[in-house]
């Protein structure tokens, strides 16, 4: 990413991430202008269709290490360099795409938020 946080993406036409867990997961959008509970944060919003309750195949603490994974390995350096630095990142995997802000009890999602230190992602309660 460059100075200028990304915003919306189509997922359709964006290129699947590798995690660990090898499910599909693509980039749905980067929210960055919404403040969080620690000031400036940072979503990363990935859509990840095998974390469905209905017939998915990846469960939550499998999820979880790929959320963990796309912190460190796709938010980490997508951050900006200038301005105003972020207190938190926010990973989010959903199975189908949802609104941010808008509720969605058929969708299944999954939410993790991360500070960050030398390179690292460091889970926080959310």
């Amino acid at each position: 990413m460059t100075n200028d946080p990304m915003t919306a993406v189509d997922a359709a036409q964006s290129e699947p991430i590798p995690v660990p867990s090898g499910q599909l997961v693509t980039l749905l959008d980067v929210i960055w202008n919404e403040q969080g509970p620690e000031g400036l944060t940072f979503r990363f919003r990935f859509l990840a269709p095998q974390i469905s309750r209905d017939g998915g195949t990846v469960e939550y603490e499998v999820a979880a290490g790929d959320m963990m994974h796309l912190c460190k390995e796709y938010a980490l350096p997508r951050l900006p360099n200038t301005g105003p630095v972020p207190q938190q990142i926010i990973i989010s995997l959903s199975d189908r795409p949802v609104p941010f802000g808008e509720s969605a009890p058929e969708a299944t999602q999954f939410f993790e938020a991360f500070g960050f230190e030398n390179d690292n992602c460091i889970w926080e309660m959310y």
